[in-house]
């Protein structure tokens, strides 16, 4: 969702004069337009405008020319019934402009689709579910534990991913993937543009929830762990997924637990950055040079900048990553990225 123009004041900055007017409990979700809300505020003084302040409908933002005009309106409407808008109690304080958000020094462009990145081995499909499979999954697994991480909460299924040593135990199976991903598999297996996906015969499912602002640190999932196909399934939220590739010498094995100020440490020249948007029921998939060679990571934002939009972070992101658990060394082509060929 793009962020609107004008924002809600807060406490400290609530009071200042403006003319610029917030106003709550008014808007088309309770059955007023916009050009009845300009034309009641008109009494005040000329309106340029009146937008949304927010998508629930019910809370709008109302621009005069003058200050005085606000003001005035403020100090006759708020609190009151008004008749001319069927009664209603209308709730105003003065509004701010929101800041433009500029990219930070370090951003990259993001691309909307795989295509553009040019990474061999990428690919991304838009409405890999639609929206009533995604209320359905996102259902049945919030009907089961979750395990708490820093900053995150996690399902494992298959097989349990271990954090500490960034594999699985081979083992201990946890069990058979649970039914209700059935038809995801199911499609997986007809995913285009790629070998070998029907034969993936994938076992191993780790669901995690990411709440606003929290993201993964740059890795590549350990080839002794996993086989060469990885599908990651995007519900609830978007993000911006970032890759990173190192040239040879100057690989970086991120720790498990590492700030925002380490993972950027590495000068932009000793490696190279390309992010792409991942909407909601979209499926990503990581194979060949992209799943060996690429470190993947999901910038720790609550607002991610994609082709001139300011997007906000979504009150939670589930996703759902498909894998296939390797019982043979790894003898991937990216020997120097390969815990099994070091």
């Amino acid at each position: 969702m793009e962020l609107p123009r004008f924002t809600r004041p807060n406490q400290h900055n609530g009071s200042s004069s403006s003319p610029i007017l917030y106003v709550a409990n008014c808007g088309p979700a309770v059955g007023i337009s916009h050009p009845t809300i300009a034309a009641v505020f008109a009494h005040f003084g000329h309106v340029k405008g009146v937008h949304a302040a927010d998508d629930t409908g019910a809370r709008v933002i109302v621009c005069f020319s003058e200050e005085s005009s606000a003001q005035a309106a403020l100090e006759t409407l708020h609190g009151r019934p008004c008749p001319l808008l069927g009664g209603r109690t209308l709730h105003i304080r003065y509004s701010i402009i929101r800041p433009s958000i500029s990219q930070p020094n370090d951003s990259v462009s993001v691309s909307l689709s795989a295509s553009e990145l040019d990474i061999p081995g990428l690919f991304l499909l838009h409405d890999f579910v639609n929206a009533k499979e995604e209320e359905d999954l996102l259902r049945e697994v919030d009907a089961r534990p979750w395990n708490n991480l820093a900053k995150r909460r996690v399902q494992h299924y298959g097989y349990e991913f271990c954090y500490q040593t960034r594999n699985v135990n081979t083992k201990h199976q946890l069990g058979e993937l649970p039914p209700f991903v059935s038809h995801v598999v199911d499609r997986i297996s007809l995913f285009p543009n790629t070998e070998d996906v029907a034969d993936a015969s994938l076992d191993q499912l780790t669901v995690n929830e990411y709440p606003p602002g929290v993201g993964l640190s740059p890795h590549i999932d350990t080839h002794s762990a996993f086989e060469g196909l990885i599908f990651s399934l995007s519900l609830a939220g978007p993000c911006i997924m970032e890759f990173r590739r190192y040239p040879e010498g100057a690989w970086h094995e991120f720790p498990l637990s590492i700030d925002l100020k380490m993972e950027n440490s590495v000068n932009d020249s000793n490696y190279l950055r390309k992010a792409i948007y991942l909407p909601p029921r979209s499926m990503l998939l990581l194979s060949g040079e992209a799943r060996y060679a690429w470190h993947h990571y999901i910038p720790h934002h609550k607002i991610d900048m994609v082709k001139d939009s300011s997007i906000r972070r979504a009150p939670r992101r589930v996703s759902f990553t498909f894998r296939k658990v390797r019982t043979d060394p790894c003898q991937c082509k990216f020997p120097h990225y390969c815990d099994s060929q070091r």
